[in-house]
Parts: C-alpha cells; structure tokens; sequence
C-alpha cells in the first residue's frame, strides 16, 4: 500500500514497520465492522446465539489493540520518528483508541438485544434503530476507507455523515419515549432500545474522530472540536464540492 505522503526511509525496515501498523489498524477496523453489524442484526431478530458470539469476540478487538499499541511504542522508542512519520504513528494510536471503544459499543449493544430476546412482547422503534444502526456502520466503513487511503477530501465529507446518524438518533428517542408514554410497562425493554440506539450514536462520533485524525496526519491540522465548516477550510474545499466533483467524473 502506498503510504501518501511519507518518501521511503533509508531503513526498509522502518518502511515496513509503518506499513504494518496501517495495515493492522485496517484489519482491526473490519473485524470492529463486522462486530457492529452482528451487534445490530442480533438486536434487530431478537438473535440471542448472534449477540452472544458478539461479546465473547470482544476479546479479540481488545487484544488487537493492545498488540498494535506495543508495536507503536516500539516504534516511537526504536525510530524516534518525526513530522509526518511520527503524525501516522499518533494516528493510529488515536484509531485503534476509538475502534476499541466501538467495539465496547457493539458489545454493549448485544447485551440489550439478550435482554430483550428474555422479554416478551415487540417494539415499533427497532425499525429505525435498524436504520439508524445502518447508518453508523456505513460511516464507520468510509471513515476506515478514508484512512486506507488517507483521503482528506472523503475525510471532510464523511465528517457531515454524522449529522444524518444524529438526526436518526433523535427520531428513535421521540419514538421510544412516545413507546413508554403509550404502554409504560414496555419500559424496561424501552429503555434497553435507546441504549442500543446511544451506543450507535457514538459510533458516528467515533468514525468522524477517525476522520479527523486522517486530516491530521496528512494537514498537519488538528481539526478536532471545530466546526465543519472550519474543517473544510483547513483541507480547502468544502464537502458538497467534492460530493459533486466526484459525481461529475463518474458521470463522465
């Protein structure tokens, strides 16, 4: 993989090392997808043997990034990196930082959805939980196809992504508390609803962190608690500029 930006060192060894540790952030990210996706399809059909192979997996995401993190310390103690070199190692340790704690979320995700498979009764606001679910998995997707190719304009136009999870997210709390309101013995399994619904939420929060790390690494710029429009600025093009240059080319 091309790394973008970074000429090649006189060590190929030191090449290789950054290399790896892009490429295992990658393969942590598929595996925290999928437990994502798992997490919400077991909510969603009430999946009890799929919620429950979701948190005994937790294991792994958690071990990943205790293996990537050593290997950046290393690096960082061995390497003594600088400019952009040392931007990708804190990166990636900020990455695997957010990816585990998505992880956390897809865990905690099925422990609601083996709450609810012990309860009876169905509930209206797991259409859009499904939807909003998603939604946040899409994110999450683009966010790491952004880092795979440090791509800060898909960066810039993920980061507005997160305004449509949020929007979703709201819609399904109007919806539980109108649930609750109507029948206030669905509480309990209410509730268990909208803390899955929070859980995904902050899986859009997370996948926009991770964007604006990609912007870091290639800008320079730290670009986190800014607004997007300021974002846009530092990368120098605003997001609906490239949405519609990109729909240009592929039209072409």
């Amino acid at each position: 993989m091309e790394r973008k930006g970074i000429g090649p060192h006189i060590s190929r060894q030191f090449d290789a090392e950054l290399e790896d540790i892009r490429s295992r952030v990658l393969e942590m990210g598929g595996l925290v997808e999928q437990q994502m996706g798992n997490a919400v399809k077991a909510l969603v059909n009430g999946d009890s043997e799929l919620a429950e192979k979701v948190i005994t997996s937790d294991y792994r995401v958690n071990a990943m990034e205790v293996a990537i993190d050593e290997e950046c310390t290393l690096i960082l103690a061995r390497r003594q990196p600088t400019a952009i070199d040392l931007r990708l190692v804190i990166a990636v340790i900020k990455t695997i930082t957010d990816l585990e704690r998505i992880g956390d979320e897809a865990e905690r995700i099925a422990r609601m959805a083996l709450h609810l498979t012990e309860s009876s009764g169905t509930l209206r606001p797991l259409a859009g939980v499904e939807h909003l679910g998603d939604l946040a998995r899409k994110m999450l997707r683009d966010a790491l196809d952004a880092f795979a190719r440090m791509d800060i304009l898909a960066a810039a136009r993920i980061l507005r992504e997160d305004l449509k999870v949020d929007r979703e997210y709201e819609g399904v709390l109007r919806q539980s508390i109108t649930f609750m309101m109507e029948d206030p013995r669905s509480i309990p399994r209410v509730v268990d609803v909208m803390w899955s619904a929070r859980a995904m939420e902050r899986t859009g929060d997370r996948a926009r962190n991770i964007c604006e790390y990609v912007i870091y690494f290639v800008k320079g710029k730290d670009v986190r608690h800014t607004t997007i429009e300021q974002v846009e600025a530092a990368v120098g093009r605003r997001a609906e500029d490239i949405t519609e240059t990109r729909g240009e080319e592929q039209g072409r």
